[in-house]
């Protein structure tokens, strides 16, 4: 019975990361072994906060370093009206929004950019 629930739990960590694997190699995320160079940081014109009514912390799984956080701030701050900000060593990113936007709206944003949400929390 014991081998059998280590076994279990080993099949769940292989297949993790042969996912995150798998979505890195699909969706060419910025990550430390990138060839290019890193892309540009996309600035946000508006940085007063108190624009921003509506906050959103999203758990992102498979920011490894720097690039992949400027990677996915990007993805989001592309958008009119969010302003993300990603913390590598919480594996969060921190969404601000001066319009109320649907979770899976977000998620939808950092799948493309080659990343997985696990959580979304929406704070005010």
């Amino acid at each position: 019975m014991g081998t059998a629930i280590i076994i279990v739990i080993l099949l769940v960590i292989i297949l993790t990361s042969v996912k995150s694997t798998i979505n890195r190699i699909l969706h060419g995320s910025a990550c430390c072994g990138e060839r290019d160079a890193p892309e540009k940081k996309v600035k946000v014109k508006d940085k007063n906060k108190s624009h921003y009514p509506f906050k959103y912390v999203l758990s992102v799984d498979g920011m490894h370093c720097s690039n992949c956080t400027r990677h996915v701030e990007n993805a989001l701050n592309s958008i009119d009206g969010l302003w993300a900000t990603a913390n590598l060593e919480k594996k969060a990113v921190t969404v601000l929004s001066k319009m109320k936007v649907d979770s899976s709206d977000l998620e939808s944003e950092v799948r493309k950019a080659g990343y997985t949400v696990l959580a979304i929390t929406k704070e005010k």
